[in-house]
C-alpha cells in the first residue's frame, strides 16, 4: 500500500444552524487505503465524507487533494465518486446503461464505453445482466450496479456512505468481502462510512472512530480493538467491562480493592484510570480459585457463545463463554495481565462499561405489557 497522501483535511470546522458538527478535525488518507469512518449517528462521519466529495463546504480549514487545496472545486470536477445508501439508479435504463451513464455524459467513444462497462460489470459479477431492468434486480444486485457505475469513471477516490445498510445480514457480509476484493484489485482509495463496528473491523486498513464531531482514535482494526484510547472507543468497538481503577505503579493496577498485574506503564503513581476488560478474555473458574467472585444474573444464548451477566459487588460484567451458567450460580474469574487494559481518564469516564441495565432491557423487550410511559421522552430517541 502506498504511503503517499491523497487527501488531507486540515483543521476542518463545520456548523449547521449554529450547532457544531465537526470540531477542528484533522485527517490524512493515503493513496490506495481502505479507510472507514466509524461512529454513532450524529458524530460527523457523513459530513466528513461530504466535505471530501464537495457536497459541503467547511466553515474553516482546508481540503487538500494530492497536496492541492480544493475547497472551491465543485463536486463534479473532483476525482471522486460517491455511492449513497440509496443507490439512485435510473429505473428506465437497463443495467448496462446505468453503468454507462457517467461515461456518456463525458462523451466517451462507443468502443471505450463498451469496454469499460463490460469490464466493470465483470468486476461486480454482473456479466450477463446487461439488458436487465434495474427494478427487476435484488437489492444486492442493484448495489453492484451502483458500484459499477461509480467505478466506470475511474475515480481516484470512492466514497461510500453506508452502502450496505439496506441489505439483509448474510448479503451484507457477502458484499463486505466483495467490496474489499474490488478495492484491492483496483488499488484505489475507498472511504467508507458506517456505524457497524463489525463491518469496520472486517473491511478496513484504517478505522477512524468519531464522536461529537471529533476523531477519538485512528488505527488499524487490531489497534482500535485491542488498544482503545478511551472509554468511548472501548465501549463502541465491541463489548467492554469498564471500571474505575488506580495505577499504583508501572504494571500494577488496583480495582475492586484488589491489585492486579498488567502490561501497562507510563502513569503517575496512584493515578486514577479506566480499566477495560473484554468479555471474551475472562476465564471462569470455581469460586475458591477466582481472583474475584460474582453471581450470575442473566444468560443469553448467542449461537457461538453465551453472554453471561455477572454481579461483582454491585457492578455487573458481561462474560462471553461457551459454557452455560444458570442464574444465581456463584462463579470465580481469573484475569491474566494481558487481559487488563488501563486507559487515561477522559470525558467519557464513568459513562460506559457497567451492564446493570442489560437484563432489564431484555425484560422490557420480552414483556410488551410493561408500561414505558415514564420513559417516553427517551424512548423516541433510541
Amino acid at each position: 500500500m502506498s504511503t503517499k497522501e491523497i487527501i488531507s483535511l486540515k483543521d476542518i470546522t463545520v456548523s449547521f444552524d449554529g450547532e457544531q458538527v465537526l470540531d477542528h478535525l484533522n485527517l490524512n488518507i493515503s493513496d490506495g487505503e481502505f479507510v472507514t469512518l466509524l461512529g454513532p449517528s450524529g458524530c460527523g462521519k457523513t459530513t466528513t465524507l461530504r466535505i471530501i466529495g464537495g457536497f459541503v463546504t467547511p466553515d474553516h480549514g482546508d481540503v487538500l487533494f494530492d497536496g492541492k487545496r480544493i475547497n472551491d472545486v465543485p463536486a463534479y470536477k473532483r476525482r471522486v465518486n460517491t455511492i449513497f445508501q440509496r443507490y439512485a439508479l435510473f429505473p428506465h435504463l437497463n443495467v448496462f446503461e446505468n453503468a454507462a451513464f457517467g461515461l456518456r455524459v463525458q462523451k466517451k467513444s462507443k468502443a471505450e464505453i463498451q469496454e469499460t462497462v463490460t469490464s466493470m460489470l465483470k468486476l461486480v459479477n454482473l456479466t450477463g445482466f446487461e439488458k436487465r431492468r434495474v427494478d427487476t434486480l435484488s437489492g444486492g444486485q442493484q448495489q453492484r450496479v451502483a458500484i459499477a457505475r461509480a467505478l466506470a469513471n475511474h475515480p481516484s477516490v470512492l466514497l461510500l456512505d453506508e452502502p450496505l445498510a439496506a441489505l439483509d445480514l448474510k448479503l451484507r457480509k457477502d458484499m463486505q468481502v466483495e467490496l474489499k476484493n474490488i478495492q484491492k484489485s483496483l488499488g484505489i482509495t475507498f472511504i467508507y462510512v458506517t456505524h457497524d463496528q463489525e463491518e469496520a473491523l472486517s473491511m478496513s486498513d484504517t478505522v477512524v472512530v468519531m464522536d461529537n464531531g471529533k476523531i477519538q482514535q485512528i488505527g488499524t482494526p487490531q489497534d482500535i480493538y485491542n488498544e482503545p484510547r478511551n472509554a468511548f472507543v472501548a465501549d463502541f468497538i465491541g463489548e467492554s467491562n469498564i471500571l474505575d481503577g488506580i495505577m499504583h505503579e508501572d504494571y500494577l493496577v488496583e480495582f475492586f480493592g484488589r491489585k492486579f498485574k498488567c502490561l501497562d506503564a507510563g502513569f503517575a503513581p496512584k493515578e486514577p484510570v479506566d480499566v477495560v476488560i473484554r468479555p471474551e478474555d475472562i476465564d471462569i473458574v470455581e469460586p475458591e480459585k477466582g481472583h474475584l467472585i460474582g453471581t450470575v444474573t442473566s444468560n443469553t444464548f448467542k449461537g457461538v457463545h453465551f453472554e453471561t451477566i455477572v454481579d461483582f459487588k454491585g457492578f455487573k460484567w458481561m462474560i462471553q463463554t461457551t459454557d452455560y451458567y444458570p442464574v444465581d450460580a456463584v462463579i470465580g474469574i481469573v484475569l491474566n495481565p494481558e487481559d487488563i487494559h488501563t486507559l487515561k481518564k477522559s470525558e467519557y469516564s464513568g459513562m460506559f462499561g457497567d451492564y446493570s441495565s442489560y437484563s432489564e432491557e431484555f425484560d422490557e423487550m420480552a414483556n410488551p405489557e410493561v408500561d414505558l410511559t415514564e420513559d417516553s421522552g427517551e424512548e423516541g430517541e433510541n
